[in-house]
């Protein structure tokens, strides 16, 4: 059942990665290429062709299913590439950039947090003001500041993203300021949702049993509340993985990232349909692989949930 549902969803997502650019005011031939795009009539009537423009919307629709199927997302005539290409190169520097936060994050964040729920402190209050505090605070905003303090004035950091040309220490050079400053902000998310599911698990009558039963505290934590109070961060992991994916637009833009949160921002200004819909896709694609790997994990950490 979850496995239909999750391909209905898809289904009816790409559907409507087709139908938004033909539902646009305007000449579809200009939506898809973008509006920056100057050609003679001629040339015009040749790709409106080619692209399937002339035919019925019906085979429109099954020929977009047929190129996807094929793995053809199209022609960037702003970038002057194709689309899959240009997608799969983009992204590898986004995962670069935003996978190790998201497992960094993940790791601190939920550890953190499970033991500041469990038991109050001067210290874990101090913690929770600190993650509270850039959990509050704007991406863009702590990024620029960081460039400002650590490039700007101590030079520590260079001020410009990386190339692909780059060795490996001049990219970790690169990229060590803003995968510290995402580690940051995915550690303060985790840490304030596991810190209150743990608050909330501590108070439940299993809780109280094991406590009763002669149990050390972390042995009730980590053995009997941990596997419950987990489970939002799961879901919010499997988020993630379309924020890895789309790219973490402000941050790459402060620190001149080739990722794909920069690519959707160029497509969008320039109006380049093709790339938006590509990048869609692989985002629809990456989301929904992420969500039904987090509906196995919860199957298997709580046995509640199997069979539904």
């Amino acid at each position: 059942m979850n496995l239909a549902r999750y391909v209905i969803s898809l289904f009816v997502i790409l559907s409507l990665n087709f139908a938004i650019p033909r539902a646009m005011p305007g000449d579809t031939m200009t939506n898809l290429l973008g509006e920056d795009v100057i050609l003679s009539d001629d040339l015009v009537q040749e790709i409106r062709r080619e692209m399937g423009l002339d035919l019925p919307l019906k085979e429109q629709y099954i020929m977009y299913w047929k190129n996807i199927l094929n793995l053809d997302l199209g022609y960037s005539y702003h970038f002057h590439s194709p689309v899959l290409p240009l997608v799969l190169e983009r992204m590898k520097w986004t995962l670069l950039l935003a996978a190790p936060p998201v497992i960094i994050g993940a790791l601190l964040g939920t550890l953190l947090g499970a033991l500041a729920g469990w038991r109050e402190s001067p210290s874990s209050r101090l913690q929770t003001f600190i993650f509270l505090t850039i959990y509050s605070t704007p991406p863009y905003f702590l990024a620029l500041l960081s460039l400002y303090i650590f490039g700007f004035h101590l030079s520590w950091v260079p001020m410009k993203g990386f190339y692909s040309t780059g060795s490996p220490e001049n990219i970790i050079h690169h990229i060590i300021l803003p995968v510290i400053l995402m580690s940051l902000f995915s550690a303060s998310r985790n840490y304030m949702i596991m810190r209150g599911s743990v608050i909330q698990e501590r108070r439940t009558l299993y809780a109280l049993y094991a406590r009763a039963k002669g149990l050390y505290d972390s042995q009730i934590l980590f053995r009997h509340l941990f596997r419950n109070a987990i489970l939002p961060i799961i879901t919010l992991i499997a988020l993630d993985f379309g924020f890895i994916f789309s790219g973490a637009l402000f941050i790459e833009m402060v620190f001149s990232m080739r990722g794909m949160g920069n690519l959707i921002y160029s497509a969008l200004m320039y109006r380049d349909y093709p790339v938006l819909q590509g990048s869609f896709l692989v985002i629809t694609m990456m989301v929904v692989t992420a969500n039904m790997i987090a509906d196995v994990l919860y199957g298997i950490l709580d046995p509640r949930v199997r069979g539904r």
